[in-house]
C-alpha cells in the first residue's frame, strides 16, 4: 500500500515534536465535529478557533512545545494539495461538468483574472489613502493567491444547508478549476516579482507561461488519467492494488508535472506544466472513466479513504490558520489597517468578478441554463478561502526583497497577515451567515417535487416500521404496552403523511408522484445493475451503456419528461465518446462479438426491470393508493413491464439467430453466479470463525475465488 509510504514521507519532512502536536490537533478536530454540531456552527469555524487557542496557549510557560507546530511549504504543496485535488475531482461528474462547462470556464478563468486585477489595483489604491505605498506587483501577487475559493469548505456548507444541486455543481467546478488557474497565475506573478517587470516583454512571457501551464497540464493530465485507468483495469483482480494505484495516480501526476516544468524544454522554450491542472484532469478521468474498472469491493473504500484523508488535511490546515493568526502583529498600524482594507477590497473584487461575468453568460444561455440573481448573490458571498491560500503564501521566499518596499514588515509576512485576515473573515463572517443568506434568498426551501418525495419517504418509513413492530411483537422482542404505543405513534404519522400527499396532489397540476416514483425505480435499477457488474454478469461496456441511459433518463425526468425511455448511450459523457471513437478506428468487431454484447445488454435490461417490478409489487394496493396514487403506480409498472417484455423479445431474437453463442453465454453467466455464491459462503464461514484463516485461503484456491 502507498499510504504508509506517504506517512513515511511526512515523517521524514516533519520534525517529531511537530508531528506529535499535529496528532494532538487532529484528535481535537475529530471531537470538534461533534462540538460544532452541538454549538450549531460550521466545523471549519471551530477548527480555526481551536487553532487560535493552541496559538495562545503556546505563549504560556510550560506549553512552548506547541510552537513547534508548523508545516513547511513543501509538505503543504507536495503532500497535502494532491489529496485535496484528487478527492474533489474524483467525485465530480464529467457529464455535469460538460453541461455547465461554459459558466464554469468563465468563472474559473475570466472571473479569476478580473478578481486578481481588481484586488491588486484596488488594494494599492486603498492603501495609498492611509499613507501606505504598496508596490503594485505585491498587490497583484496577493490578488492572485486570494482569488481562488476553497471547494471543501463551501460545499460542506452547501450540502448541510440544502443549496440547489446545479448551483453547488457550478460552485464546485469553479472552485476546482480556479484552484488550478489561480496557482498558475500566482506562480507567473511570483516569477515576475522575483525577476522584475520589463513592460511588454514581461506581459508576453507571462501570458505564454500561463497558457503553457494550462494546455500542457490538460495534456499531461489526460495522459496520466488514461494510463492509470488502464493500469487499474489490468490489476482489477486485486482490490489492494486498485486502492494503491489511486495514490500513485495523484502523486505521480502532481510530481511528474512539477518535474516536467523543471526539466522539459522544446528548443529554448521551457515547457511549463501545471501540476494542479494535470492532477485535476487525471482525477476527473479516474473518477468517471476509471471508477468502473476498480475492484467492486474497493470502490466504496476508495471513496471513504480519500474523504477521510481530505478531512485530515483540511483539519490540520484550518487549525494552522488559527495558530498563524496569533502571530500577526495587530498592534502595528501597518498591518491592522491593511487587513481591514483588504477584506473590503477582496469582497468587492469577488462581486465584480461574478455579476458582470454571469450577466454576460446569461445573455447567450437558454432559459433553463440561466444563473438567477439569487444564485449570483450566493456565488459572491459564499467564496470561502482555505488551504490553497495558506499554501501559496508560504511559498513566497522569506527573504523576498522588492524595490519600493518601505514597511518594517517583510513582504511575505505582510501578505501572510492579509491572507490570514481574509480567511478569518470568510470563516467567521461568511461561513456563519451563509445559512441565513440562503434562507433570505429562498435557496434552501424544498421544491414541490421535494415536498412530495419527503412525504412519500415519511409514509414509507412509518409503514415499514409498523410492519417491523408487528414482527418484533410476535417474536416477543418488545412488550405489549410498548408495541401498542409505538404502533399508534407511527400509524398516526403515516396517516398525516398520506393526507398531506393527497392534498398536494389535489392542489398541483403536475404529477409529482409519478416523477418521484420513476426516480425511485431508476435507483432500484442502478443498484441491481451494480450487483450484476460486481458478479461479473455484465461487461464494463454494457455496465457503462446502461448507466449512461439511466443517467439520461433521470435528467429527463427531473426536467418534467415523465415517459423518458432513452436507450442510447450517454452522449454527454465526453470521455466515453472520445474513447468509443478511438476504439472504432483501431478495432473492428465480429458479428458474434456484437451479438454477445447485445445479448448481455438486453439480459441485464430484463433483470433490472424485473427487479423494479418486484419492488413495486411489495407495496400493497392500499399503500399504493394512499402514498403514490394507484394511477401513478400503474403508470410506472406499465413502463417497466414494457421494458422487460421488449428486452425479452430481443433476447429471444438473438437466441434464434445465434443459438450456440447464447447457450455458451448462458453457461458463462451461470458459472459466474455460482462463483459469487461460493465466494459469499466462504466469506460468511470465515467471518463466523467456522473455518481458520489457513482453511479460508485453501478453500479459496479450491473454488478459484479471487
Amino acid at each position: 500500500m502507498l499510504a504508509p509510504a506517504v506517512l513515511f514521507l511526512i515523517l521524514y519532512m516533519i520534525e517529531l515534536s511537530t508531528l506529535m502536536v499535529a496528532v494532538g490537533t487532529l484528535a481535537l478536530s475529530s471531537f470538534a465535529v461533534f462540538w460544532a454540531r452541538s454549538l450549531r456552527i460550521p466545523h471549519t469555524v471551530l477548527l480555526v478557533a481551536l487553532g487560535v487557542g493552541i496559538g495562545l496557549l503556546s505563549t504560556v510557560q510550560g506549553f512552548g512545545f506547541l510552537e513547534s507546530f508548523h508545516l513547511t511549504p513543501e509538505v503543504l504543496f507536495y503532500i497535502f494539495l494532491p489529496i485535496l485535488i484528487f478527492e474533489s475531482a474524483y467525485n465530480i461528474s464529467v457529464r455535469k461538468l460538460a453541461e455547465n462547462s461554459l459558466p464554469i470556464t468563465l468563472l474559473a478563468i475570466v472571473s479569476l483574472l478580473i478578481s486578481t486585477l481588481a484586488v491588486g489595483f484596488g488594494l494599492q489604491w486603498a492603501l495609498s489613502f492611509v499613507g501606505i505605498e504598496l508596490p503594485l506587483m505585491i498587490a497583484l501577487l496577493f490578488g492572485a493567491l486570494i482569488s481562488a475559493t476553497d471547494p471543501v469548505a463551501v460545499l460542506a456548507l452547501f450540502k448541510e444547508f440544502g443549496a440547489p444541486r446545479r448551483l453547488a455543481l457550478v460552485f464546485e467546478g469553479e472552485s476546482l478549476f480556479n484552484d488550478a488557474t489561480g496557482v498558475a497565475l500566482f506562480l507567473v506573478m511570483l516569477e515576475i516579482v522575483l525577476v522584475g517587470f520589463n513592460g511588454v516583454d514581461t506581459v508576453t512571457a507571462g501570458f505564454i507561461t500561463f497558457s503553457l501551464m494550462i494546455v500542457n497540464g490538460i495534456i499531461f493530465g489526460v495522459l496520466c488519467g488514461v494510463v492509470f485507468a488502464k493500469a487499474i483495469q489490468w490489476t482489477r483482480a486485486n482490490e489492494q492494488a486498485s486502492i494503491a494505484l489511486t495514490f500513485v495516480l495523484a502523486y505521480c501526476t502532481f510530481l511528474g508535472a512539477d518535474l516536467l516544468t523543471h526539466y522539459l524544454y522544446i528548443g529554448e522554450q521551457k515547457m511549463y506544466v501545471s501540476a494542479i491542472i494535470a492532477t485535476t484532469i487525471a482525477s476527473i478521468i479516474m473518477g468517471n472513466y476509471g471508477r468502473p474498472k476498480i475492484h467492486p469491493k474497493a470502490e466504496e473504500f476508495v471513496d471513504k479513504l480519500w474523504g477521510q484523508l481530505a478531512f485530515i488535511v483540511n483539519s490540520v490546515v484550518f487549525i494552522l490558520v488559527g495558530i498563524l493568526f496569533v502571530d500577526i502583529p495587530f498592534a502595528s498600524g501597518e498591518v491592522l489597517i491593511p487587513i481591514l482594507l483588504s477584506i473590503v477590497v477582496v469582497a468587492l473584487g469577488r462581486a465584480l468578478s461574478i455579476y458582470p461575468v454571469v450577466s454576460f453568460y446569461n445573455l447567450f444561455a437558454n432559459a433553463k441554463q440561466h444563473i438567477p440573481l439569487n444564485w449570483q448573490h450566493l456565488l459572491s458571498w459564499g467564496s470561502l478561502r482555505g488551504a490553497l491560500a495558506v499554501t501559496l503564501v508560504l511559498m513566497i521566499p522569506e527573504d523576498l526583497a522588492i524595490a519600493g518596499w518601505t514597511l518594517e514588515t517583510s513582504p511575505r509576512e505582510f501578505i501572510l497577515a492579509l491572507t490570514i485576515g481574509c480567511i478569518f473573515f470568510t470563516i467567521f463572517v461568511k461561513a456563519t451567515t451563509i445559512q441565513a443568506l440562503m434562507g433570505y434568498l429562498k435557496l434552501n426551501t424544498m421544491t414541490d417535487e421535494e415536498r412530495v418525495a419527503y412525504q412519500e419517504a415519511c409514509a414509507l418509513t412509518h409503514r415499514e416500521v409498523s410492519e417491523r413492530l408487528h414482527a418484533f411483537h410476535e417474536r416477543g422482542y418488545i412488550t405489549e404496552a410498548t408495541f401498542k404505543k409505538l404502533l399508534s405513534d407511527h400509524a398516526e404519522e403515516y396517516k398525516k403523511a398520506c393526507a398531506t400527499l393527497k392534498e398536494a396532489a389535489a392542489q398541483s397540476n403536475t404529477d409529482y408522484t409519478s416523477r418521484v416514483l420513476r426516480v425511485y425505480a431508476i435507483g432500484i435499477e442502478t443498484k441491481a445493475l451494480k450487483e450484476l457488474y460486481q458478479f461479473g454478469e455484465v461487461s464494463e461496456a454494457t455496465f457503462k451503456r446502461i448507466m449512461g441511459k439511466l443517467t439520461v433518463q433521470q435528467d429527463d425526468i427531473e426536467h418534467g419528461i415523465l415517459d423518458a425511455t432513452a436507450v442510447s448511450v450517454d452522449g454527454r459523457d465526453v470521455f466515453e465518446r472520445a474513447i468509443a471513437r478511438a476504439a472504432s478506428l483501431f478495432k473492428t468487431r465480429s458479428a458474434e462479438e456484437v451479438a454477445a454484447e447485445q445479448y448481455s445488454y438486453y439480459r441485464a435490461q430484463s433483470i433490472i426491470s424485473r427487479k423494479v417490478l418486484k419492488e413495486m409489487g411489495k407495496v400493497n394496493p392500499e399503500d399504493a393508493a394512499s402514498i403514490f396514487s394507484t394511477d401513478s403506480m400503474n403508470h410506472v409498472i406499465g413502463i417497466y413491464t414494457q421494458f422487460r417484455e421488449g428486452s425479452q423479445k430481443k433476447m429471444e431474437a438473438i437466441e434464434r439467430e445465434h443459438p450456440t453463442l447464447t447457450e455458451k453465454l448462458g453457461e458463462t453467466f451461470a458459472m459466474r453466479g455460482v462463483a459469487k455464491v461460493e465466494e459469499h459462503v466462504l466469506e460468511e464461514l470465515y467471518e463466523r470463525r467456522f473455518i481458520t484463516p489457513k482453511l479460508f485461503v485453501t478453500l479459496k484456491e479450491k473454488f478459484h475465488v479471487e
